[in-house]
């Protein structure tokens, strides 16, 4: 898995810098607040508005990569996350980063659903080891980001966004010189093509738990700053150590697990897992050491649900993996880009606890989910030329049906 081709590796690093983004703004978040006179629910947009586009985004993704082809849409897409972070950093009001971390949105979702794509078509190996390399560039990018975060966050709330900049510039080059010019696909895709994929049950119920799983998850990371109370290096610390969780067990724990158990079923308990670390969160949410300790175990089942839903997604529907990426992170982020707003509001004008109720009951119910649509998602597990062949046949039963 780890003797892959410079380009390959010329992608990864660049999405390991664009991952950054997720968890950099974490550390910064009180800082912002304080700095700008905002709001909890206010420097929470810089979350919302960021996934918001992102998802969206993300249903054209295969509508520009069909047509300018994967390398220049990696290129495109970077050049945007370059001027999107130096403008946020350059910003003067909280309204302004948040307007700024949309167009940062924009670029990564131009970048990542065609980083995934280009990931798993150009590596060696199989499906399942490319998604684990793409997971592992994104665990290492998660957690590396409120480190960053952290330290420059210390020195200055503006000092991630420059510098994150400063690194997608590096990528910018290298993926430029290292990634060789890809062709278009032979059939340029449309928007409703992604649409159409979420018709396959299987597809629609997987993107369906994420949407709910990312409910919990991203209200874990855009709210707990702030009952943290803590200063950027350690809110950066605590969530670093929540990233190397996430990026051992996407790496390394989840394919075991998989291997031994089966795909949905250690997804389904893992979902479990995670809603009960978010109740210990609801009822401890006074202590600081709880908070922190429960951050870096969710990042254990954050890692294998990661790499084990994204590999699902891959193989869920017969169609084809820019598009099933497309219609999945449409689903996802749209999850995303409410908790972290939800979350500052009723943490602000309810509870501090109830955030954490709220985010547990969606995950809960993502694992419902996930259990009810499991019959249309058996074949996840086959061997993969099994898993061609299936997709061989729907695709020509799809076309064979359309004529």
């Amino acid at each position: 898995m780890w003797r892959q081709p410079k380009a390959v590796w010329a992608v990864a690093f660049a999405s390991v810098v664009a991952f950054m983004g997720i968890g950099l703004v974490d550390p910064i978040l009180k800082p912002i607040a304080d700095n700008l006179d905002a709001s909890p629910s206010q420097v929470s947009l810089l979350f919302t508005s960021y996934m918001a586009v992102m998802g969206v985004a993300m249903l054209v993704t295969g509508v520009v990569s069909s047509r300018i082809g994967p390398k220049r849409t990696l290129l495109v897409g970077l050049v945007v996350i370059i001027a999107g972070a130096g403008l946020a950093g350059m910003s003067g009001s909280v309204m302004d980063i948040v307007g700024w971390r949309a167009l940062w949105g924009l670029g990564n979702a131009l970048f990542i659903a065609t980083a995934l794509a280009t990931i798993v078509n150009s590596a060696k190996g199989s499906v399942a080891q490319a998604i684990i390399l793409y997971e592992a560039a994104l665990g290492l990018g998660i957690a590396v980001g409120p480190l960053v975060g952290g330290v420059l966050g210390s020195i200055s709330w503006r000092g991630p966004f420059f510098g994150v900049s400063v690194l997608m510039a590096v990528a910018l080059v290298i993926t430029a010189f290292l990634l060789p010019s890809t062709p278009r696909p032979q059939r340029a895709t449309t928007l409703a093509d992604p649409f159409r994929a979420l018709r396959h049950r299987g597809l629609f119920g997987v993107g369906l738990t994420a949407l709910l799983y990312n409910f919990g998850f991203f209200t874990l990371l855009a709210f707990t700053p702030f009952p943290l109370d803590m200063n950027a290096h350690q809110i950066g610390l605590i969530f670093f150590g929540w990233g190397v969780a996430l990026a051992f067990t996407s790496v390394v724990v989840a394919p075991r697990l998989q291997h031994r158990f089966g795909t949905i079923r250690v997804l389904i308990v893992n979902l479990l897992f995670f809603s009960a670390t978010l109740v210990v969160m609801a009822l401890g949410t006074d202590s600081k050491a709880l908070l922190a300790v429960c951050v870096v175990v969710a990042g254990l089942f954050i890692g294998v649900n990661n790499t084990l839903i994204t590999e699902t997604v891959m193989k869920a529907a017969p169609v084809e993996r820019g598009t099933a990426s497309a219609a999945y992170s449409f689903m996802r982020f749209s999850g995303a880009a409410v908790a972290p707003w939800l979350a500052g509001v009723l943490g602000e004008q309810v509870s501090v606890h109830l955030p954490y109720w709220v985010g547990a009951g969606a995950v809960l119910l993502g694992a419902g989910v996930l259990f009810t649509t499991r019959a249309h998602l058996a074949g996840v597990d086959a061997e993969e030329d099994r898993l061609d062949e299936l997709t061989d046949e729907a695709a020509a039963l799809t076309v064979g049906s359309e004529s």
